[in-house]
């Protein structure tokens, strides 16, 4: 079976690797190239193809790697694998990589709630020096003046924003955005049906069919397919019986029929797959655990600051009011005589928001966006170190609510809105709504 390689694809890590193994004239090369976009898209496939079409051997890494009970390990295992890959350019002559999957789940800050851990500040710190010294890498506790050779570091990961700043900037870092096309997708969904023996033109329907999709959706459509027939054979067999037939078993393995490869059947199943799809996306229970969970949170604070109510003094009983003209003289010299509320009194100690502020949240909410709301302290801002704060989706009221809760914790601190397209999990817009010391944009 023949996979297809997106042109964008080969031609962008091609060029990476191979600068990485030139000496070019005055010129700093980035060591790192961090592929980012939507999940299931089919970056780590892609690259696997790529480095198997220009011959590249590849140290591999994950971010399941990155964090031990044991402060400094990741990043020790870091500097390992990367001497690995210099000595095999040194004994097989032969380009080699370095490759981390899923970085930003390793090492990212995803929201308020990720715990960012010794760990965490080595890996960023081992790989910001690696990328500023790739020639002398050395492992604790000992030196090695020999250089190594130069090996490029590929990353791969979702949302490249939420890794520290200085690691992902120009000089260090490249990146590349993969969202395949339509013509990348075709010839992607060919691949995987190629062996089916189906026409062009219905993958072509397929796919526009399901245009929104992710790659990964087209190899799960795949597997569905067998379902049925996995089923019947589990019935035949007994289920108490099909783990003695299927491990260790003495009989020949089961076979299964070509299924149904029709146009109408695969939109059939593919249609399925979406509604569990949407099923998962509409119950969110998770996300309404929390925000129940953090409204109370906020409300339990309130109450707490809340100051106790003070007993009104007795008021002495008045005296009986002169009738006529002279009772509503006494009555406007009572009114003159009353204290006046003072423009601080009048207004309200609430954290409501300014009218641009409120603009912009019914703006995101009306377009479809989901509203994130992040915040940051001065010293953090100069490196656009974000944390997320909340995140709602359709709810004005429970975001402005939100809002105002952050404004109120946060009154010292960057507060701003983000509108996030949740179909193509991008951010659309950014908008910063206050400034330190309570100030509003």
């Amino acid at each position: 079976m023949s996979y297809y390689i997106s042109p964008r694809f080969l031609d962008k890590l091609a060029v990476h690797i191979t600068k990485n193994f030139l000496d070019l004239p005055n010129v700093r090369v980035p060591l790192l190239l961090g592929i980012h976009g939507r999940k299931g898209e089919g970056k780590s496939f892609q690259c696997e193809l790529v480095f198997e079409r220009l011959g590249v051997e590849v140290v591999h890494m994950s971010a399941g790697e990155l964090e031990s009970p044991d402060a400094g390990d990741p990043a020790r295992l870091i500097r390992l694998r990367y001497r690995e890959a210099a000595e095999l350019v040194r004994t097989r002559g032969k380009m080699t990589v370095l490759m981390i999957n899923d970085l930003d789940a390793g090492a990212g800050r995803l929201d308020q709630g990720t715990q960012y851990t010794v760990n965490t500040q080595l890996v960023n710190g081992t790989l910001m020096n690696i990328a500023d010294n790739p020639t002398n890498v050395q492992l604790p506790g000992s030196y090695d003046s020999t250089p190594l050779h130069r090996v490029p570091i590929i990353i791969t990961g979702n949302d490249l924003s939420t890794l520290y700043a200085p690691l992902i900037r120009d000089g260090r870092m490249d990146k590349f955005y993969w969202e395949p096309n339509r013509d990348d997708k075709i010839g992607i969904v060919g691949g995987i049906f190629e062996a089916d023996a189906i026409q062009q033109q219905n993958i072509e329907q397929l796919v526009d069919h399901f245009i929104n999709q992710s790659v990964d959706f087209f190899g799960a459509l795949r597997a569905r397919l067998y379902d049925e027939q996995v089923l019947n054979f589990i019935k035949d067999v007994g289920y108490d019986r099909v783990s003695l037939r299927v491990v260790n078993s003495g009989d020949r393995p089961p076979e299964f029929h070509r299924p149904d490869f029709s146009l109408p059947h695969l939109i059939e199943v593919g249609e399925f797959m979406v509604q569990e799809q949407q099923r998962v996306q509409q119950m969110r229970l998770s996300e309404e655990y929390n925000r129940n969970l953090r409204l109370g949170f906020h409300r339990t604070n309130e109450e707490e600051s809340r100051p106790a109510p003070q007993p009104r003094p007795e008021q002495p009983i008045a005296p009986p009011q002169p009738v006529n003209g002279n009772r509503s003289k006494s009555v406007n010299q009572e009114s003159n005589q009353r204290p006046q509320p003072t423009a601080q009194q009048t207004h309200s100690t609430s954290t409501k928001l300014n009218v641009e502020a409120a603009d912009q949240v019914q703006q995101i909410l009306a377009q479809g966006y989901r509203l994130g709301i992040e915040f940051v302290d001065e010293r953090r801002f100069r490196t656009n170190s974000w944390q997320s704060y909340a995140a709602i989706q359709g709810h004005e009221s429970e975001a402005i609510a939100a809002l105002e809760a952050c404004l109120a914790e946060h009154s010292n601190d960057y507060v701003r809105v983000v509108g996030i397209d949740p179909k193509a999990k991008r951010r659309m817009m950014e908008t910063v709504v206050q400034r330190p010391n309570g100030k509003s944009s």
